[in-house]
């Protein structure tokens, strides 16, 4: 038995440890300063050891001395580990702490009992098994003590956090001895509560994994360990499924889930096994499912119950309803696709798409939330969230692949009763009818390109089509306010099945949307319009929608300055769709959309997701009639300055005015190309000569490219120099062209010098021998591969340009040194057989072109030479 009394040094320590809760931050500080310098001293480890296991002690002192422990042995405790400090703890100081910690496993007190495990399994992750072996035996004998539940509590708590460590040497030695005792506490339900049954059945799931993870190498091995138990788990988890899942009993549920999680594993990692003994808990598992979806109706979707949503045990576990349903689904995910197991609930499928069906309903936390919430609407239906809709809608999808016809049937024979039910409970006068039909647009939904793709649906057609028109003639009368939800997700859902609905109603689909979208409606509808018109604007008819688009611009330029950033992308996305559908009325908009949709670029150019799509809508408003030259003219003011004073803009500003230069460059009228080089040709230069951002010397490279592409030869008039442009053009490649600066600065350089060579050859032609060498040295220094093969493309063009006088510019390659090769004709023709060699692997190929360049040296006849360089290229 180990005292409790009390001495000096330890009286100390408690001081320390309470005036670290002190409110006084000065005293706080203090006795932080203290308890370092106190670490550092031989002992203190087993100082706080004791504090921890001294049960005489308030409770949070404990607990502050446990966590401190293992902030302790994670730095002292091992040489070599990557969080090692000095001093090293002793070897007789590690043996006092860890028989003090195995003695404190049974305290009473759970968030201690959770410390001090923590404490055990960090120091078990460096000594057990081979300098802690009497670990194992210890925890084996708590476990199986039955009259100290504490013990067995304890002991499981550590295992549990000791399991996640292990690796495919502990395992195997752990499995024999540790899973038989894990299954006695399993299986004696009238002894171990749920919480401590779900606790066994959790190890069980960590050592299973680490098993499957061995089968790849040690499949035999991992097999015949598992083998020889299977049943029995299996047997026993059977009977834990075959009860009916109770309400509000969120340790039925943590217990449940673990046995969903062993099942997965062993269908995952062990099909062949898992096989043999799968038809045991077929029925205990439908009941599960059955009764599982009678209890989340109840509490997650329309909230009569408590589902414990966001709640969590002592040991951190969460213990919601959501998390075992989602658990569930997953399993059954991994039943229908596995070749081996899909056989068992084949015959099921209707039922199991029918009530799949059901969990897709919105629960009533995501009904609060999302009513008040647009963000957050727009990020769960985007990402792919931890939730029973997603794992739902995946399950959904996963039948459809597996079973192909017969898992459509389902979907479709599920989608029509799941209809009709919410017609019945709307008749009835249930205010919650929409629920169930929102939810079968949202499963249709998932699968939509599984129906519209795949042959079967040659034969289901008519019946989408005619269910997903019948939904939308009935329930778009109905007030928007009435049911929101349900509105955004006709509009959500319906765009996907455009294929297979009426023109008349998808028409009555776009109206109602543009109605919509001007209203005063709640955030999802909004949301759904905007998703809704970006699928449906593009194929609608132009003189039809035209009387209402200038309403449309209005509307959606008003939600863009309501927007926040979670839902910009969708508004921009929209407002893109609406300007390409009727460019007409887009002229008229765009005194009003343009400065919008600038000010919305300027405050997120640093966002390139935003960015990006506001630089999309002004480039569907630059291709719209009678748009450019406006838009251009407002942009210039704005942008010059920004341009000619980049070291005081913000980060982003200049690399993001460069971007939106180039677009209103590229296929641009003349006279444009023409008003953007007089503000700011001569900037874009400077910034190509100054700057040492690789980001705004790559977009002005591009820029660069743009105003060579769209001025041409006019371009070397502009200006008053006649030679200032070509003198800048060419500073500018030279600078790109260093072999001294890093590469990804000079990325888009070969795109720029192919255009200075096509559009301004003549300018060019005098200064080839000079650009084939600075190509040459920018080659041989480049590490980025695709800047390489950019610059070797620039040599093809160059050949293909010099015909029918190859011969000559194969002379001027031969007479440019290279360094490390006889010549730049010898380099060039080396990195191209390289590139080819890389692309087509035809060996036969790749000789010839070595022949060309290890023989070129000794041809008299540069006819022969021509022809098998225009071979290559």
């Amino acid at each position: 038995m180990m005292t409790n009394v009390i001495d000096k040094d330890q009286q100390w320590l408690l001081n320390c440890l309470s005036a670290t809760l002190d409110p006084n931050q000065e005293l706080r500080s203090f006795a932080e300063a203290s308890l370092h310098q106190a670490s550092l001293q031989p002992g203190f480890g087993t100082a706080l050891s004791k504090v921890a296991s001294n049960r005489e002690l308030p409770l949070g002192l404990r607990q502050l001395a446990a966590v401190l422990l293992k902030q302790f042995i994670k730095k002292h405790w091992e040489e070599g580990d990557d969080s090692f400090e000095h001093p090293a703890v002793s070897s007789d100081e590690k043996a006092v702490i860890r028989r003090l910690l195995l003695f404190s496993l049974d305290d009473s007190h759970k968030k201690i009992c959770t410390a001090i495990s923590m404490a055990v399994a960090s120091i078990a992750v460096y000594e057990w098994p081979e300098n802690w072996p009497d670990l194992l035996p210890f925890m084996l004998k708590l476990i199986s003590d039955q009259t100290n539940m504490n013990g067995v509590h304890g002991a499981l708590r550590c295992l549990a956090l000791l399991s996640g460590d292990l690796d495919d040497k502990m395992v195997p030695a752990l499995v024999p001895v540790l899973f038989p005792c894990l299954l006695t506490i399993v299986s004696s339900h009238q002894v171990y509560d749920k919480y401590v049954r779900a606790k066994a059945t959790s190890i069980v799931y960590s050592c299973a994994s680490v098993l499957g993870a061995m089968g790849g190498v040690y499949k035999t091995e991992s097999t015949a360990l598992i083998g020889p138990m299977l049943k029995s788990w299996m047997d026993q988890f059977s009977i834990i499924l075959e009860e009916p899942v109770q309400p509000e009993d969120p340790d039925d549920w943590s217990l449940r889930m673990e046995v969903l999680k062993c099942l997965n594993q062993f269908a995952q990692n062990f099909p062949s096994l898992t096989e043999s003994q799968f038809m045991v808990i077929v029925r205990p598992l439908w009941k599960t499912f059955e009764s599982s979806l009678r209890v989340y109706v109840r509490s997650s979707i329309e909230g009569t119950e408590d589902s414990y949503e966001g709640r969590y045990d002592s040991d951190g576990a969460e213990k919601s309803l959501d998390s075992f349903v989602i658990q569930m689904l997953e399993f059954l995910l991994t039943v229908v696709g596995s070749a081996k197991l899909v056989k068992f609930v084949a015959n099921s499928v209707k039922e199991v798409v029918y009530h799949t069906i059901a969990f897709l309903q919105m629960t009533e936390q995501q009904v609060h939330t999302w009513s008040v919430d647009a963000n957050q609407f727009v990020a769960d239906e985007d990402d792919v969230t931890y939730s029973c809709r997603v794992s739902g809608s995946l399950l959904l999808e996963e039948i459809v692949n597996t079973c192909g016809g017969e898992g459509i049937d389902a979907i479709m024979d599920a989608a029509k009763k799941r209809f009709n039910e919410s017609q019945q409970q709307k008749a009835s006068g249930s205010t919650v009818w929409w629920r169930i039909r929102e939810a079968t647009l949202f499963a249709l939904a998932s699968v939509s390109e599984q129906l519209v793709e795949l042959q079967v649906l040659e034969v289901t057609r008519v019946d989408v089509g005619n269910l997903l028109e019948q939904i939308i003639t009935e329930d778009i009368g109905i007030g928007v306010h009435e049911c929101p939800f349900l509105y955004a997700r006709i509009f959500t859902s319906i765009a996907k099945f455009t294929s297979v609905i009426s023109h008349g109603v998808l028409e009555q689909l776009l109206n109602a949307a543009i109605r919509a979208i001007g209203m005063d409606v709640p955030p999802p509808v909004k949301v759904g319009t905007c998703r809704a018109l970006s699928q449906l604007l593009p194929e609608a008819n132009k003189e039809t929608i035209r009387p209402q688009m200038m309403g449309l611009f209005s509307s959606l330029v008003d939600l863009l300055n309501q927007a926040s950033d979670e839902t910009l992308h969708l508004v921009l996305e929209t407002l893109q769709a609406a300007i390409r559908a009727d460019n007409e009325s887009s002229a008229s908009m765009e005194p009003i959309i343009s400065p919008v949709i600038l000010n919305v670029w300027a405050l997120h150019v640093s966002d390139p997701f935003i960015s990006i799509d506001a630089l999309d809508v002004l480039e569907a408003l630059k291709n719209s009639s009678g748009c450019i030259h406006p838009l251009v003219s407002r942009v210039l003011p704005y942008i010059g300055p920004i341009l000619d004073k980049p070291q005081q803009q913000p980060d982003g500003l200049i690399a993001g005015s460069l971007d939106l230069m180039t677009m209103l460059l590229k296929d641009s009228p003349s006279d444009v190309v023409k008003a953007i080089y007089d503000v700011c040709f001569g900037a874009v230069v400077r910034i190509v000569l100054q700057s040492d951002d690789h980001s705004e010397m790559q977009n002005a490279t591009e820029c660069l490219a743009a105003f060579v592409s769209g001025g041409r030869q006019e371009m070397i008039t502009w200006g008053g120099d006649s030679g200032f442009t070509m003198r800048s053009l060419l500073d500018a490649a030279s600078r790109l062209l260093d072999p001294e600066l890093e590469s990804s600065g000079s990325l888009f350089v070969g795109t720029y010098i192919l255009q200075l060579i096509l559009h301004l050859s003549s300018e060019m032609s005098q200064h080839i021998r000079n650009l084939v060498a600075a190509l040459v040295r920018r080659m041989q220094s480049v590490q980025i591969v695709g800047l390489r093969s950019s610059l070797l493309l620039i040599f093809a063009r160059l050949v293909h340009m010099s015909s029918p006088n190859v011969e000559q510019f194969i002379a001027l390659l031969v007479s440019i040194p290279a360094e490390g090769y006889d010549n730049s004709f010898a380099y060039v023709m080396s990195e191209w057989t390289k590139q080819q060699a890389h692309r087509h692997k035809h060996k036969k190929w790749v000789n010839g072109a070595n022949m060309v360049w290890a023989h070129v040296p000794r041809l008299d006849h540069r006819k022969d030479c021509q022809t098998l360089f225009l071979m290559l290229c």
